[in-house]
């Protein structure tokens, strides 16, 4: 079966493309870099020909909400056109647990809108919420830092790691589409605030963390109920402790406690 993977070479795209070669696919890692430009339209139609799936894991330049939008709405209506030309089974968007709770973030009003244009197209689809990703802790915790002091919502998080976001992905290319939307989570619940500074202070960062429940996570305050998946999310098994060993191999958490 032949999958095209917009943003393939990225984060998650990179580690969803190997996992799809694997089981013998014919996958495409579809990027600007390999002529492939959904904001402008470049090289799509060539590149959907004879696709049967499409994992749109591409992302916007900046959070910043007026970039953040246009890269979606144009990409997306770029993309779902593209698909519907050259019929297209299945599309698959990833997107953000909490993007209808947090309308003051712009980057989670950009991927809803993302979202609406998936759900309008004719497109079979299954968009997939991921929560945070465990490999963006510290862009949230550089998001909240003035000088050395990071204030940060003690709201709670169920965090997850990039590898089972791929894995997950993985498996809805090979299923049927859901017309719907799934959530993925990790395993463990955590408060922000004492998940940064754990990560902090396990990779030597100076930075102390002070919980503050009127810090804005990029653009707004949360809730305990902002970030969490529902009850009937899919989770995964590595928890926080385990993806620090995989990302940092010489971490031990004997010798570290």
């Amino acid at each position: 079966m032949k999958i095209v993977a917009i943003g393939g070479t990225g984060l998650i795209g990179s580690r969803t493309v190997a996992r799809l070669r694997n089981q013998g696919h014919d996958v495409l890692a579809a990027s600007p870099s390999s002529g492939v430009n959904t904001v402008t339209g470049e090289g799509l139609q060539e590149a959907l020909a004879g696709a049967e799936v499409v994992l749109d894991l591409a992302d916007a330049p900046s959070f910043e909400d007026k970039t953040a939008r246009e890269f979606f709405e144009t990409a997306g209506h770029n993309l779902l056109s593209a698909e519907v030309n050259a019929g297209v089974k299945h599309h698959i968007a990833l997107s953000v647990v909490g993007t209808e709770r947090l309308p003051e973030i712009g980057y989670f009003r950009a991927k809803f809108v993302q979202e609406i244009l998936v759900k309008a197209s004719p497109v079979p689809f299954t968009i997939i919420h991921a929560t945070q990703f465990f490999e963006f802790i510290k862009d949230i915790a550089d998001a909240g830092t003035v000088g050395s002091v990071a204030r940060l919502s003690p709201a709670w998080v169920q965090p997850i790691a990039a590898d089972e976001v791929a894995d997950a992905l993985a498996n809805v290319a090979l299923a049927k589409p859901l017309y719907g939307t799934v959530e993925i989570a990790g395993p463990e619940r955590i408060r922000l605030s004492d998940l940064v500074a754990r990560y902090l202070k396990e990779t030597d960062d100076p930075r102390t963390v002070v919980p503050d429940i009127r810090a804005r996570f990029f653009g707004s305050e949360i809730e305990d109920q902002s970030l969490l998946p529902r009850d009937n999310a899919r989770l995964g098994k590595i928890g926080f402790e385990d993806w620090l060993r995989r990302s940092y191999p010489p971490f031990d958490m004997e010798v570290a406690s």
